[in-house]
């Protein structure tokens, strides 16, 4: 076994002091009484409560979370379809193309996807909103639906689809009773990223918003211009406590899981 050397453990403080620092000061200074963000003058919770009072910052999240909801349930179903038909269609006239328009945004400059998107919506008469960025974070989370499903499909056992059609069902109840159920973690993954995508996004959402349609990351990219402020450290502090929650949960129903699927199989082979 390798040593873990002084350098490597000097790395790995480095790495981590890079990452988490930031975060951990950020946390610190939320709770600064002073609204200088540089200098500290005693612990306070007042900008937590002036932070559920900015009915702006509300909106913005309120938009957000409608956003995120709705262009990620879009992507997931326009992205499990475009995974299927890539993976079980063979090859048809147009396959090459097909492929490439479902993978292009993954490698487009988000700046030429929201140009291009707000040349369109202009060029339709369809008015800057909710709708428009809902249309555009599935047009761009869409591909990362598409490759997390694909992935999946292609290691698919498809003997049990077949054992289902040779039972009686129909192409679309074998994809509904059998198909599906098996690639649920993939869709749900896909559903996940697409969501995470649909929150951070500050680029395409500017093309795309309305006056009455400004998202979070837009709302917070406006206020840092003036000066960062006790609210926004403390909005980013709630948003890493959320994520964190979410992982530590996740992490611990994963290995419960686990667990009871390690001691199932143990007692499968105590039986046999």
């Amino acid at each position: 076994m390798r040593r873990f050397s002084w350098f490597n453990a000097t790395a790995l403080t480095l790495g981590f002091a890079f990452l988490y620092l930031p975060m951990i000061i950020l946390i610190i200074y939320s709770f600064n009484e002073l609204r200088l963000v540089t200098v500290w003058a005693g612990f306070s919770t007042k900008w937590y409560g002036e932070l559920f009072q900015n009915e702006a910052f509300l909106s913005a999240a309120w938009v957000t979370i409608k956003v995120a909801f709705w262009s990620s349930t879009f992507a997931t179903i326009l992205g499990t379809m475009a995974a299927y038909v890539l993976v079980r269609g063979g090859r048809f006239l147009g396959r090459t193309l097909f492929s490439g328009m479902i993978y292009a945004p993954l490698v487009m400059p988000e700046v030429i996807t929201g140009l291009s998107l707000l040349l369109l919506f202009i060029a339709i008469g369809l008015d800057r909103g909710v709708m428009t960025i809902v249309l555009a974070h599935a047009t761009f989370s869409m591909c990362y639906v598409s490759v997390v499903v694909s992935s999946r499909l292609a290691s698919f056992d498809r003997s049990v689809e077949e054992a289902a059609l040779d039972l009686g069902c129909s192409p679309f109840d074998a994809f509904r009773l059998v198909t599906l159920p098996i690639i649920a973690p993939a869709v749900i993954s896909g559903w996940l990223l697409a969501f995470t995508l649909s929150l951070d996004d500050l680029v395409i959402a500017s093309f795309t918003s309305g006056p009455s349609s400004t998202t979070l990351p837009i709302r917070i990219f406006s206020a840092v211009r003036l000066g960062v402020t006790p609210e926004i450290n403390a909005l980013s502090t709630i948003m890493i406590g959320i994520v964190t929650v979410g992982v530590i949960t996740a992490s611990l129903v994963s290995k419960r899981a686990m667990t009871r699927r390690a001691a199932d199989e143990r007692k499968a082979e105590q039986n046999d």
